[in-house]
């Protein structure tokens, strides 16, 4: 997730090794990014913490893209709780775009 999300690790002074310590960067980062407690606490209960934290990371990594941030959130926590949505194509997006750039 790291390797398709480098920007988190800007934010983590110490690093990120465990997924307790990607959640705790996520939480500080989403309001960076101008994401309510209300919309990260919504998507913690609905993904898990890990899952929403990942959704973090993706958003940061794609940030000069996505003009509202919390919306997004909001929007696939939404999905979510319909099951219509999932973290792993979202990273694999990531980590497809990384392959490209690098060949």
């Amino acid at each position: 997730m790291l390797r398709a999300c480098p920007d988190m690790l800007d934010h983590a002074p110490h690093g990120i090794r465990h997924w307790h310590e990607l959640v705790a960067t996520a939480a500080t980062v989403r309001g960076y990014m101008g994401i309510s407690p209300d919309a990260w606490e919504e998507a913690c209960r609905i993904l898990g913490a890990g899952h929403a934290a990942v959704v973090i990371a993706c958003l940061l990594q794609r940030a000069e893209t996505i003009a509202r941030p919390g919306g997004y959130l909001r929007a696939l926590s939404t999905r979510a709780a319909n099951g219509s949505f999932s973290t792993g194509p979202m990273v694999m997006a990531l980590l497809r775009a990384e392959n490209r750039r690098a060949a």
